[in-house]
């Protein structure tokens, strides 16, 4: 596919569409916008984010296996079906301690006049 998002009109299966890569984090991007954007991202297990501070709030939703998210220095252990909103402007890490898959759903809005 070219394009760097999913075709539209056209149904699929989110679980599908990305695969485990040994040693990887892989990501696919759903939707992209100005203002926003939806990603599902498969983790090997033991693989991790860096710690960052995003200035919007972010969605994530766990659709296979089982993930930590560390809001401000506070774990949060996600499984299947599980899902948490990263504050805007927190510091936050996403790691795995098996392999899983995610849904990423940032919306770039209401916090303009804060950055």
């Amino acid at each position: 596919m070219e394009n760097s998002e999913v075709e539209k009109s056209r149904v699929f299966i989110i679980l599908e569409i990305i695969e485990y890569v040994p040693n990887s984090i892989v990501i696919k991007t759903i939707l992209k916008k100005t203002t926003g954007n939806v990603s599902v991202v498969s983790f090997d297990s033991g693989e991790a984010l860096a710690e960052k501070i995003s200035p919007f709030d972010t969605f994530i939703q766990v659709i296979d296996g089982k993930a930590e998210v560390i809001i401000d220095g506070t774990s949060h252990l996600l499984a299947t079906g599980q899902s948490i909103i990263v504050p805007a402007h927190t510091r936050n890490t996403i790691k795995a301690s098996e392999r899983f898959k995610m849904i990423s759903t940032i919306i770039k809005s209401g916090y303009e006049d804060f950055v």
